[in-house]
């Protein structure tokens, strides 16, 4: 999953960003709320983590900025405002959640998990497809019963694909997803790690829709 991180702190980000990694995003990290709102115009992320006392443009006008153009992307708020009157105004602005400086990283995880569950429509966490089991949390997937081990980025596509089924996804999209901006890419990465999830999952469960992208079927 790819997030954006909107944090002019230097030593939190960097923080965030490390942390998030290792949970298995792909983290992009901007310090100015209107470089954020030029990027969203041109990047597809799947949620925003955003602090409010941002240079540039503070984070509640680049929420409602967003929210005035139609935009419907999951957006936490990440601040050091902890007022009952600021909070309202963060979610009354648009905001899908609101956690306090200081934070700890497990619940921040906890938090964006459940946001990608709502936004999924997800009533729990696990993904579930036929005999195919997929944690999100814990990066587990499980085929009638049996664990089987992925690499960290087919582990990504699984789950990007999961959360699609019946619909392609573009190797376009599946880069994105995969790699943060500035990260090469190798030109058959995306085709390397479809071959290695058909080789552990089974041919059939990951079609090619030739000039689209790649899908899992419906049930």
């Amino acid at each position: 999953m790819r997030l954006l991180l909107v944090e002019d702190d230097e030593l939190l980000g960097s923080a965030v960003c490390a942390g998030l990694a290792q949970s298995g995003y792909t983290v992009d990290w901007l310090r100015d709320g209107k470089a954020a709102a030029a990027a969203l115009k041109q990047e597809e992320v799947e949620i925003l983590i955003l602090d409010l006392g941002l240079p540039g443009m503070d984070g509640l006008s680049l929420l409602r900025q967003l929210r005035a153009g139609g935009s419907r992307l999951p957006v936490l708020i990440l601040t050091a405002r902890d007022t009952i009157d600021d909070r309202i105004a963060g979610l009354d602005s648009g905001a899908d959640d609101y956690l306090i400086k200081p934070f700890d990283l497990g619940e921040l995880n906890a938090r964006l998990r459940a946001i990608a569950r709502r936004k999924d429509g997800r009533a729990t966490m696990m993904i579930r497809h036929g005999d195919l089991n997929f944690d999100p949390k814990a990066h587990v997937v499980t085929v009638a019963g049996e664990e089987i081990h992925l690499q960290a980025k087919a582990n990504a596509i699984l789950e990007a694909l999961l959360q699609r089924p019946g619909t392609p996804v573009s190797r376009e999209r599946l880069e994105q997803i995969l790699y943060g901006w500035g990260e090469g890419v190798e030109s058959n990465a995306i085709e390397v790690h479809i071959h290695h999830l058909r080789k552990k999952l089974g041919k059939q469960r990951i079609l090619t829709i030739r000039g689209v992208g790649y899908m899992i079927p419906k049930s």
